[in-house]
Order: C-alpha cells, then structure tokens, then sequence
C-alpha cells in the first residue's frame, strides 16, 4: 500500500452518480447486527458491503463519526474465510466502537487499486477521511483487537463522538529512535545506511505505513542513481534493462509522464516475461505517487490498453 491514499477519486464517481439520481439506498448489511452512532447519534449497520459508488458515502464520510475497518476480500481467497468472521464478530461486539465495511475487490477493483492491494485479505482502518493504518493476511482476534485500540488511541480525535484531549492534557508523540536515527543519516546523504534502517523498522512492524513508504521511495533513488545516464542514452528499444533505467533517470529528473510512457511502449511491444518484468516495474513506479495524479491514472489507462 502507498503511504499517502488520496480517496477523492472514487468520492468524485459518487458524487457524479448522485447528481443523476437521489442518494443510493445502502446495500444489505452482512450481518444483521447495528452498532449505536457515536455520543448516542444515529445507528450504523456493525457490518456491511461496500461498492464503488457508496464508497464514499459509507467509507469516507461515515469513518468521521465512527472507525471505519475496511475489509477487502475476494470468494476464492483462502484466508479471508477464516479473517472475515473473526471481524464480523468483533465488529458486532464492539458496541459501536467501529464498524466493518466489506469490499469484495473482484466487483469493486477500484477501491482495491486506490489502496494498492497486492493481496488478499488486506485491512485498512479509516478514521477522519484518510487510512490510517493496515495489514495483510489472517490475524487472531487478540492481535486486530490490539491493532484497533492502538488506531484510536492515536486518531479517535479525527472521528466525531469521541472527545479530544483538553488543551494541555495531550502529550506530546514521543519521538521513535529508529526513525530519528535513519532521518539523520538520509539528512547526511546516506541514503544505504537510511535504507537499510527503514528496513529494518517495516519488518519489524509491518503495519508502519510511514517506514514502508520511506523503503520504497529510497528504493528507487538508490536504483536510479546507480544508472549512467551515458550508458542508457540510445537505449535500444528490445533493451529491456536499459529501458527500464533510462525511465528510472526520467522520474528522478521529475518526468514521470515520459518515464511511463516509455514502459507502456516496452510493455507493448514485448510479450512474455519480458512483458511481465516491464508491468511489474510500471505498477511498482506507481506506487510512489498518489494515485489520483492526473499522470498516474492516465499512464494506468495506457497499460491498460497496451496489455489488452
């Protein structure tokens, strides 16, 4: 998952859906249980689907009254039958504390591509509008438990219903030494030693969004600065390797739009792995940017045309 989720591309899609016809009727609760709004206001289903067009309505505006869990599941995933109840009855038990929005990602293959799920199940919490946290795979009940409580501690202020700290009760976020320590080397230049400490931290927490954006972004610049721009000057075009750093010299030189383009155009004219190396490469590029850049969701319609 990228580390910054702009969900204003599927908010537009139901705003334009909305103008044509009145509001959607929201789709059948999974399970019959509600949860009591927040601060005793309206009720919320505990469980329930969500599809592209009520995302925005049942996702995004409702995760600022209570926490929204977003369950992004398929029918032929595995662990998603034994994931998926264990949500559905915490969800039902927690008594209005949050609520389970359930996405099947082979209806809804937007949502899942904003969040960029590269497998299933993935989780995401919502709280205040944005995602603010996520994991993948299976998880015992005692661990998501742990994983919800910590969201709210750190976001209940962003979700209404739930009281923000009096002035000067906050405490102030303590400062998490790892990060500091490779912040400090990246500020020296030291983009290997930064690398290999933000690393360190993601597999070590997995659902620390902001060190695995920090691994995929140093990714890249260590990558694309080792290239020779010299070298990949006349790339020829059945060059895969050096067609693919000659594209990565164009996005370190703030030309994403010609660094993609240049993908779609191997990805067309190669078949086979080479074809497979060259998306993977474009999906991975990708992920360094919100997806709802103009030049992100117009190079993704060109894949898309150059695969099919």
């Amino acid at each position: 998952m990228s580390g910054a989720v702009d969900l204003s591309v599927l908010k537009e899609r139901a705003e334009a859906q909305r103008a044509q016809a009145n509001r959607p009727t929201p789709p059948p609760a999974a399970a019959s249980s509600s949860a009591p709004g927040p601060a005793g206001g309206a009720a919320f289903p505990a469980v329930y689907d969500v599809t592209e067009e009520t995302f925005e309505t049942e996702v995004v505006a409702r995760s600022s009254q209570v926490l929204v869990v977003v369950d992004l599941w398929a029918t032929w995933c595995g662990p998603c039958k034994q994931l998926s109840p264990t949500l559905e009855r915490m969800a039902a038990e927690s008594g209005g504390t949050w609520v389970l929005a359930k996405v099947d990602v082979d209806a809804n293959p937007r949502i899942a591509q904003l969040f960029g799920v590269q497998s299933v199940p993935t989780v995401v919490a919502i709280a205040g509008g944005q995602p603010v946290s996520a994991f993948a795979g299976a998880q015992p009940a005692a661990q998501i438990q742990g994983w919800i409580d910590d969201i709210m501690t750190q976001h209940g202020a962003a979700i209404t219903g739930v009281p923000a700290a009096e002035d000067g009760d906050e405490a102030e976020e303590p400062v998490d030494p790892r990060m500091a320590a490779a912040e400090d080397k990246l500020n020296v230049g030291d983009i290997d030693g930064a690398l290999a400490d933000y690393k360190a931290i993601a597999a070590a927490e997995p659902n620390n969004v902001e060190a695995a954006s920090l691994v995929r972004n140093l990714t890249f610049v260590a990558r694309a600065q080792a290239h020779d721009p010299a070298d990949v000057a006349d790339a020829a075009p059945d060059d895969l390797e050096k067609q693919l750093a000659a594209a990565d010299i164009e996005l370190l030189n703030q030309q994403p739009e010609a660094a993609f383009d240049r993908i779609v155009k191997v990805v067309a004219r190669t078949a086979g792995d080479d074809r497979s190396a060259a998306r993977a490469r474009l999906l991975e590029l990708f992920e360094l940017f919100d997806p709802a850049e103009p030049f992100v969701v117009a190079a993704r319609r060109k894949l898309a045309t150059a695969l099919y």
